[in-house]
């Protein structure tokens, strides 16, 4: 399609029209669809650079931003609304004052001969990575030569694709987070998308419902080479036990598969459910663990994460995975900001963890809200305990529709669970992340709406 889509508008290209012009839609199939008949029917410069075929394999827009126009054009059509969002995970609460100011001091420092810093190790501070180490992968034997501190989980999740050749072949929870999947599809790893089932055709979909307790059936599972698996689970808030990932690990050396763990809300944990996947015997031969701070401390914003890679993980030809992904660090990236590494510094100290910790404590109360409220309407609600989202079950009815229901009726932004894979269907993810009184209010609106 000669278009490019970003967020609520399509951009039409000067090589197509000779006056670049905007705009703005309520849909992602009959508005477009016009759109590109508008489009073929114009003329102008175009190159002679092909698109991506992986590319142009990508199902229309990245979830997220679609929320963002949606939720754009609800403002239009009722511009005096107070929105409250639920939808996209975005915290909501002040970072504490003893990390900006460690970040401020910092920063400040910048402008005087003794302070300034310029580029720093690609692989992050080594008292950084020392600390991740130490605070978080106590006891575990995870050394700070394993850590690679970046600007955030979701862009590592591109680096490690970026490791690995087209011909590996990927499994994903179903549902789970949509960059493992789109990462996939950009890396040349799917295959063709399946209009009747939803799914990429060779990635490997690993049902995780209710009905399995959010943990998938391993021993009718195909072997994938690499395995992304999130927990405690977007969106559904679970997280796996430790006798779920000893079987998770177990399949995964059996199979000679590669586990790329996410445990970017495992600060939220309240059941004694691991927080690492590396608690369990093994994961350091078959796991790679990626994690953040931007849900951990409020880090949305500032832009702090970190992966770790063991150095017993080893190619098929006994060749260390940590050396090839230090070469992919070295090649792509200069290194998170310094002053988010001050930050990052601050929040794993004495007094910042507990500070941080309090803020995790004020989300997890917005979630016992919301979880009270929507099994007060006799609805079927998991996740919120261990995790900042909440996964609502609509019986025979399309997360879409429920959401625009929502939407429409109560002003309230959610995220239909179809977004997250074919198994989201009749669910949406509530998230935790807002003022108490905008949650109070949310409570209060659902109520009144059903």
């Amino acid at each position: 399609m000669n278009y490019l889509h970003f967020s609520s508008r399509i951009f039409m290209p000067s090589c197509i029209s000779s006056q670049p012009k905007t705009i703005w839609t309520s849909s992602n199939s009959e508005n477009e669809s016009k759109v590109v008949k508008l489009l073929q029917s114009q003329k102008g410069h175009c190159t002679k650079v092909s698109r991506s075929v992986n590319m142009e394999n990508l199902q229309n827009g990245y979830l997220f931003p679609e929320i963002f126009m949606r939720e754009y054009l609800h403002t239009q059509k009722y511009p005096n609304a107070r929105v409250i969002r639920l939808g996209i995970g975005n915290t909501t609460e002040p970072i504490p004052d003893i990390i900006t100011s460690a970040m401020a001091e910092h920063a400040n420092a910048l402008s005087t001969v003794e302070g300034y810093r310029g580029y720093g190790a690609e692989q992050g501070h080594m008292a950084l990575r020392m600390a991740i180490a130490e605070k978080l992968y106590h006891n575990m034997g995870i050394l700070g030569d394993e850590i690679f501190v970046s600007d955030g989980a979701q862009c590592d999740i591109s680096r490690l694709q970026m490791l690995l050749g087209s011909n590996v072949t990927v499994a994903v929870q179903d549902p789970s987070f949509p960059a493992y999947i789109d990462s996939s599809v950009i890396a040349g790893r799917a295959g063709n998308f399946q209009e009747e089932t939803g799914k990429y055709k060779n990635i490997v979909y690993l049902n995780c419902s209710p009905e399995n307790n959010f943990f998938p059936n391993l021993s009718t599972a195909s072997r994938a080479d690499l395995i992304f698996f999130c927990s405690p689970n977007n969106p559904t808030g679970n997280a796996a036990s430790w006798h779920q990932l000893k079987q998770l690990v177990e399949f995964a050396k059996a199979n000679g598969s590669i586990i790329v763990y996410d445990s970017s809300y495992a600060a939220y944990i309240s059941d004694g459910s691991p927080r690492s996947i590396y608690e369990i015997p093994g994961a350091r031969e078959v796991a790679i663990e990626i994690s953040s701070f931007s849900k951990f401390a409020g880090f949305t914003g500032v832009r702090l994460g970190w992966t770790v890679v063991p150095e017993e993980l080893l190619y098929a030809d006994g060749f260390p995975v940590i050396k090839d992904y230090n070469r992919i660090v070295c090649t792509c990236f200069n290194g998170a900001s310094n002053i988010a590494q001050a930050g990052g510094l601050a929040c794993l100290s004495e007094d910042g963890y507990q500070a941080i910790t309090s803020v995790i404590d004020y989300y997890k109360e917005n979630a016992k809200i919301i979880v009270d409220t929507f099994r007060s309407l006799g609805l079927k609600v998991y996740g919120g305990k261990n995790a900042p989202y909440i996964w609502v079950n609509f019986p025979g009815l399309s997360s879409w529709d429920v959401f625009n229901e929502i939407l429409e009726k109560t002003h309230i932004v959610t995220i239909p669970g179809k977004g997250f894979g074919p198994a989201g269907e009749e669910y949406i993810r509530v998230g935790a992340f807002g003022h108490r009184e905008s949650i109070l209010e949310a409570s209060a609106r659902l109520k009144n709406l059903v």
